[in-house]
């Protein structure tokens, strides 16, 4: 079976900092292009960040110059280190696993910041 397990939120205040993890297991890790989502209240999912198998990254305007995305291959992990963080960045976190037409989404993890 497929799963994609979250971990890392909390809550902290603004300019703090957390790491988010997301654990893959069911797929060749190695060939999928993985992402981050959020989605506060009231809004649309979206993008925050993505890796694709070669490394290479993007991320949205919001975040850029604050966030970073990894991946360790050999752990089967994908990471998302959020510096200076602002209450604009509340939101549930979903880790999400693509490759062609097949998309997989992990349970989410809160991320709240106080400000």
């Amino acid at each position: 079976q497929v799963h994609l397990v979250e971990s890392g939120g909390g809550l902290v205040q603004a300019g703090g900092s957390l790491r988010l993890s997301c654990a893959a297991s069911g797929i060749i890790f190695s060939l999928y292009t993985m992402g981050w989502y959020r989605q506060a209240p009231g809004k649309q999912r979206e993008l925050v960040a993505g890796i694709t198998s070669g490394g290479s990254t993007n991320y949205a305007d919001s975040v850029k110059g604050r966030f970073t995305i990894s991946r360790d291959t050999a752990k089967n992990s994908v990471y998302l280190q959020m510096n200076s963080l602002k209450p604009e960045d509340t939101a549930v976190y979903y880790c999400n696993a693509a490759r062609g037409p097949r998309g997989l989404w992990g349970q989410g993890t809160q991320v709240t910041v106080s400000s």
